[in-house]
């Protein structure tokens, strides 16, 4: 199934959890929201396009653990990690020396992502 053009990020509509904490968005497909893609805290979308309900349930259920996870930027092979989230922008730093607590330049992606430059490390 082919994607429709991404929505402005300004009619995204966030999903919480019953503590405030924003996991991911609602991004419209039609105009009255019946129908939207759910996409996580990257901006990456986390299925097709399906009713409202559906979608939220799939965004609450996934939640946040994946921003633990290591990421790929551009297919390069330095693992990263997540050190920020924000609208302002997707900070980065060296998964494995940001842990030995080396000073890191960051490395910045714009949010959301929805280029999909960030891609999770799959682990054998």
């Amino acid at each position: 199934m082919t994607m429709p053009e991404t929505a402005p990020v300004d009619t995204w509509l966030a999903v919480t959890r019953e503590d405030g904490e924003t996991v991911g968005y609602l991004e419209p497909v039609t105009d009255d929201y019946a129908d939207v893609i759910p996409r996580n805290r990257l901006g990456h979308a986390v299925g097709d396009a399906q009713d409202y309900h559906s979608a939220e349930e799939l965004v609450l259920d996934r939640g946040l653990r994946e921003l633990a996870e290591h990421w790929l930027l551009d297919g390069a092979d330095v693992e990263l990690a997540i050190s920020e989230l924000s609208p302002a922008g997707i900070v980065l730093r060296d998964a494995f020396l940001a842990k030995a607590l080396v000073p890191l330049e960051p490395t910045h992606v714009p949010w959301p992502d929805t280029a999909g430059r960030l891609r999770r490390v799959e682990n054998d």
